[in-house]
């Protein structure tokens, strides 16, 4: 089968791409954003990719038109699509339909932590010799793909609850039948699509109708939005997952979470001492040893995998040490998530200066719906530099007032890049936050620190 893939570069449809290929299709895909890692992915599988939606890359008609949910009407290929009564789908209904209907689907949902979770549980279940197939937003770094077939009866999904496509309103995860679901947390999101908690709540409700009585439910007991989503209804046993007072818990937790015990139910199950930080990726940890318990892998099988866990591109990932400078890309989008990670960040550095480098990229972010949220979040960083794009409407400059000289707003991104560079020094670490390519902003600043180092010799 010929399939063309519109919005092929989003981490999702990049990894239905990955996926169609291994399983013997002809794909090919249309995008505008085009940046790694998904385009360095899709390039190696060897899978061709048209800038733009023009209506000439249908041609030759394909057999089938998978269809991302960024796309709407008035886009070109879409309305090619619909006038020519060209067959289309959405990714999630493809991958039910063509690729989870033969496996056991343990599905990661929640706002934060989908990708990191969905990793480790998938390296879990590597390491125990189950050949997991996965789809996750990103890519392990133990994979080097975020997606795969793989070769035994399980499959890792991250399960996102935006919604599916333009012609299917319901939520992605709603077409994925999990036996086994992680449920992280629950916070407000996408408002683009969702006009408030409750809706998106709902959509998580929907989504413990379809797990079966034989499945299980995880999901963290410190999260009281969970709990109500929980109350509506659960037909499938439930374990709990927390740093403390849960079924999975933490004994003996360093302050950064660079090693822990596992308890189950009371009492030690193993130890993880790996290069994770903070205390949200040990919570992500229990969540994943919890759903790899249930399909056979002891914990402290699990603990092992973990020790080796590298992590996930993007997710305080080090891009580079110049000029004595650590320079790390992070995905991180929403103030819980930048919160987290900058305290973690600074637990495991110390006195260190830590500066942060923000793009208000998500759809949330643009309409300006976490605002007044965002300086607490950035508490934990020395210096904040905030890019205002021009689609970026709010007042960005009034957002940062608690912060005071401490925050610089700027709306050119080539004076930023030299603001940071030379404001850095030896010992500084520099977090980059964005979820999109941010003009390459990343290998600018390295080329910029290299050069100050240089000039300084």
């Amino acid at each position: 089968m010929r399939i063309h893939i519109l919005g092929i570069c989003g981490t999702f449809m990049g990894g239905i791409a990955a996926l169609a290929k291994a399983a013997g299709h002809d794909v090919s895909g249309s995008d505008t954003d085009v940046y790694p890692p998904m385009s360095t992915q899709l390039a190696s599988l060897g899978i061709s990719i048209s800038e733009g939606y023009l209506p000439e890359h249908l041609q030759p008609a394909p057999d089938c038109v998978l269809i991302g949910n960024a796309l709407s009407r008035g886009n070109p290929a879409v309305e090619s699509v619909l006038n020519r009564r060209l067959t289309y789908d959405s990714g999630p209904h493809w991958l039910a339909e063509h690729i989870l209907k033969r496996q056991q689907v343990l599905a990661v949902a929640g706002t934060h932590g989908k990708t990191t979770t969905s990793s480790m549980l998938a390296w879990i279940l590597e390491s125990a010799g189950l050949n997991p197939g996965f789809l996750i937003g990103g890519v392990p770094k133990d994979f080097g793909i975020s997606a795969r077939t793989g070769g035994g009866r399980t499959f890792v999904l991250e399960a996102d609850e935006y919604d599916t496509a333009f012609f299917d309103k319901g939520a992605k995860f709603l077409h994925y039948r999990p036996r086994i679901a992680i449920l992280n947390n629950l916070e407000f999101d996408h408002a683009d699509i969702f006009p408030d908690l409750a809706s998106i709540e709902t959509q998580f409700h929907y989504l413990l109708r379809t797990i079966p009585g034989n499945g299980l439910v995880i999901f963290n007991a410190a999260d009281s939005n969970l709990q109500g989503v929980l109350r509506r209804g659960c037909w499938t046993p439930q374990q709990s997952f927390a740093l403390a007072e849960a079924d999975w818990s933490a004994k003996h937790v360093a302050a950064d979470g660079s090693s822990f015990n596992i308890a189950y139910r009371g009492k030690i199950a193993g130890m993880v001492e790996w290069e994770m930080l903070g205390l949200h990726n040990v919570q992500n940890a229990l969540a994943a040893i919890a759903a790899a318990h249930h399909v056979g892998v002891e914990p402290r099988l699990a603990a092992e995998a973990l020790i080796r866990f590298q992590g996930v591109k993007r997710r305080l990932e080090v891009r580079a040490r110049a000029s004595g400078v650590t320079v790390y890309d992070d995905f991180a989008h929403h103030p819980t998530a930048i919160s987290t990670t900058l305290e973690g960040l600074r637990k495991r550095v110390g006195s260190e200066r830590i500066l942060t480098v923000l793009e208000p990229r998500s759809a949330s972010m643009k309409l300006g719906v976490h605002s007044e949220a965002l300086a607490g979040a950035l508490q934990a960083a020395d210096r904040v530099f905030v890019y205002q794009a021009p689609n970026i409407h709010w007042d960005v400059v009034a957002a940062m007032q608690p912060l005071a000289e401490r925050a610089s707003v700027s709306t050119d991104l080539q004076e930023l890049v030299a603001s940071v560079a030379a404001e850095s020094r030896p010992g500084d670490h520099v977090v980059i936050m964005s979820n999109g390519g941010f003009g390459n902003f990343h290998e600018k600043l390295i080329a910029q620190l290299e050069q100050k180092s240089a000039s300084q010799q």
